[in-house]
């Protein structure tokens, strides 16, 4: 009865019920035998991620196959297919160990910049260090052993950071192995003397962790609808994919704030926008061949054959013949590139179970599937009924630099969604168009919309909590004795007294406060502004004391494997 339910759980109607899902496959670890399930309370309202996920794959594709069979092209389901790449950091256990702040809530609240950190852009192309090598591939070959295929593995931007990628697969698959991998993480990391961190943003002024969730759609047959050849090849139409990618553009205009809303995990609020990941204002961006292709498309209102753009490189070697490539790379700026057969949302934080945000996915494209079913169903032609919707919603795509301020600012005055606010984000979910959206649909309705708002401020709100009282122990039992060991609390002890006082403010606020979405305000207002002084106060601090007499674990220390700990396993 423990488990959040957003009050749709009382004592004495506490009851979940687990019914097996025969669509994950059942797998044994050790003595263990898993088994996916779904969980429901006693109502029947969905208590999980998986029931809403399952709801939203029936109507993607009960709005698509319509669609299609309108278009000339029958099929009998159509369902999402992801990729998950799952970022992480490996840091040393022992260092770890020192760090309250990375035990308990899976971030550094306070910390002084090592004098290296990802300035030289060496660490990607880098060969992995041998400690961090033995560990991925043991987690590799665990997750092997349970038919989870991580097909690469490399470094990541940051100092520490790494990736794995698996196969792509259906998605409730993929999500149920994706939890599993960030387990069997944790669990391997520990027998290396590592400790695995999965946070978004563990580290200040370093890149932080994504989990970018790559997703197509595909038939039953196989067919990949997000690839326009292969799509064209099965169904004899060049008409189909872009109605398609125009249902797409419609939801992804109409339905921005519910894509936001679904990647608003406590991490993201450091990571969202810092030259690592999109910011929050949720365009898309299709590449400059495929926006004149259904801009011609548009406008003729006829469809052709999509012929991506490619360009020659010669070289000038005798060596290497010259070769072809694709004439544009994605835009590793936008929040929800098309990559060429997909579509990658890249801003989805490393942390996060990714049903909610595959649930959103898969209803707003049922949505907008069905608008254009309607539509045709009411005497509309197909090309005039997407080139209207392309018309309407043409502005949420951009080819450009989503990191520059101006372009943001022109994005935002065009009215593509931005919602800053992490927290006014997830008060979206339970907002009327979205309740509407979500009950049509059949994926949940009013009661279950409200009890996860109220799970997700609560989820933010504890997350906060933990983080504050952590800092207050910390400078209370650290960085203040610390300092007064080291005989410099005449600049420091006053400021240091004022700011663990000014936390522990922030956190009566907190207490007071008379609803989840007034705690969780308050929570991010202490979070972003109150620790965020409190840590300047702090690191100050660490700078003027001596390195023998700092009792925790510095930035030097947990993020450079490559120079403390490399050099002891090649030694041995």
């Amino acid at each position: 009865s423990s488990y959040p339910s957003g009050g749709m759980r009382a004592t004495h109607t506490a009851g979940g019920y687990t019914v097996i899902d025969p669509t994950s496959p059942i797998f044994l670890r050790g003595d263990t035998v898993f088994v996916p399930t779904i969980f429901v309370s006693f109502y029947g309202d969905a208590l999980d991620e998986k029931t809403p996920l399952m709801r939203a794959q029936k109507a993607v594709s009960t709005q698509a196959t319509r669609l299609l069979k309108l278009l000339g092209y029958a099929v009998d389901k159509v369902g999402p297919n992801i990729g998950l790449e799952q970022e992480f950091f490996l840091v040393p256990r022992k260092d770890y160990y020192r760090r309250p702040d990375l035990q308990l809530t899976g971030r550094t609240i306070m910390g002084k910049n090592a004098p290296r950190g990802q300035e030289m852009c060496d660490h990607y192309m880098a060969a992995i260090n041998p400690v961090a090598l033995e560990c991925m591939q043991e987690i590799q070959h665990e997750c092997f052993m349970l038919g989870i295929p991580l097909r690469t593995r490399h470094r990541e931007v940051a100092p520490n950071q790494y990736e794995f990628a698996p196969f792509f697969g259906t998605a409730v698959t993929q999500i149920d192995q994706n939890l599993m991998v960030m387990q069997i993480c944790d669990e391997v990391a520990a027998r290396h003397g590592l400790a695995c961190l999965p946070q978004e943003k563990p580290f200040k002024d370093i890149n932080g962790s994504g989990k970018h969730n790559n997703i197509s759609l595909g038939t039953n047959t196989g067919v990949n609808l997000l690839n326009p050849a292969q799509l064209a090849k099965a169904s004899g139409s060049h008409e189909i994919f872009p109605v398609l990618m125009a249902g797409i553009v419609r939801a992804i205009d109409l339905h921005g704030d519910l894509m936001r809303m679904a990647i608003a995990s406590p991490g993201n609020d450091f990571r969202l926008g810092a030259c690592e990941a999109p910011p929050a204002i949720i365009s898309t961006y299709l590449g400059e061949t495929m926006t004149a292709y259904l801009d011609e498309f548009r406008k003729s209102k006829a469809g052709k054959e999509y012929a991506p753009a490619v360009k020659t490189v010669d070289l000038g070697l005798d060596e290497i013949a010259p070769f072809t490539m694709p004439a544009e790379d994605r835009n590793r700026t936008s929040p929800f590139p098309y990559g060429g057969h997909r579509f990658e949302f890249r801003a989805v934080g490393s942390s996060q179970n990714v049903s909610l945000v595959n649930t959103v996915l898969c209803t707003i494209w049922a949505d907008s599937f069905g608008h254009l079913a309607d539509q045709i169903e009411a005497g509309g032609k197909p090309a005039e009924v997407a080139a209207a919707a392309l018309d309407q919603h043409w502005k949420v795509i951009f080819n450009g630099n989503n990191y520059d301020e101006a372009n943001q600012e022109a994005l935002t005055k065009a009215g593509v969604w931005r919602i800053d606010s992490g927290v006014d984000s997830l008060q979206r979910l339970s907002d009327p168009k979205n309740v509407d959206l979500f009950s049509r649909h059949g994926v949940l309705n009013e009661k279950e919309c409200k009890a996860r708002t109220a799970v997700l401020l609560d989820h933010y709100s504890g997350t906060v909590e933990m983080e504050a009282l952590c800092m207050v122990d910390m400078i209370k039992q650290h960085v203040i004795p610390a300092v007064v060991n080291a005989e410099v609390e005449g600049p420091h002890l006053s400021g240091l007294q004022a700011a663990a006082a000014k936390v522990e403010a922030g956190l009566s606020k907190m207490h007071g406060a008379a609803d989840e979405y007034s705690k969780a305000t308050a929570a991010r207002e202490l979070r972003l502004e109150t620790m965020e002084a409190a840590r300047d106060v702090c690191d100050k601090a660490e700078g003027d004391v001596p390195e023998d007499l700092w009792t925790l674990a510095t930035y030097k220390e947990l993020l450079f494997l490559d120079s403390h700990q490399g050099a002891d396993a090649i030694s041995d």
